[in-house]
């Protein structure tokens, strides 16, 4: 019973961590959407895609140093498996988006919003069991 406490607490703790470095993705992801979708006139599907690239980028840097604290010196490998896991997120990501925008006629940002939200519990356990383990 003690160890599966322990468990619950170890992954209620890196889940707090991920979420935080998510919020600050998410601030990244918004901002790049924004200025190429707003500001540069580019396709709100591209515009979706960059911010999500650059925020995964962030995000690895973060999660590598802080949430999972790896010391795996095979840096380009461990950023190659997590772009695979983000990438994935981003299909995901990006289906949600077009079904509650396009499909469902939410409000692009307030669809967006749900996306993130969908795909980061896929990113959180897919990084937990495969880009970090």
């Amino acid at each position: 019973m003690k160890c599966l406490l322990a468990l619950d607490k170890f992954l209620f703790l890196k889940f707090l961590k991920f979420g935080v470095v998510g919020c600050s993705g998410m601030i990244i992801d918004f901002g790049t959407t924004y200025l190429c979708k707003e500001f540069l006139k580019i396709n709100k599907y591209l515009s979706n895609g960059l911010g999500f690239i650059i925020a995964a980028t962030s995000n690895y840097f973060l999660n590598r140093l802080w949430t999972f604290e790896s010391n795996d010196e095979n840096i380009g490998t461990q950023y190659f498996q997590f772009m695979i896991v983000s990438t994935i997120g981003l299909v995901i990501n990006s289906l949600v988006l077009y079904i509650l925008n396009d499909r469902l006629k939410w409000n692009f940002y307030l669809s967006k919003l749900f996306a993130i939200g969908i795909t980061t519990i896929w990113n959180f356990f897919a990084n937990l069991l495969f880009t970090f383990a």
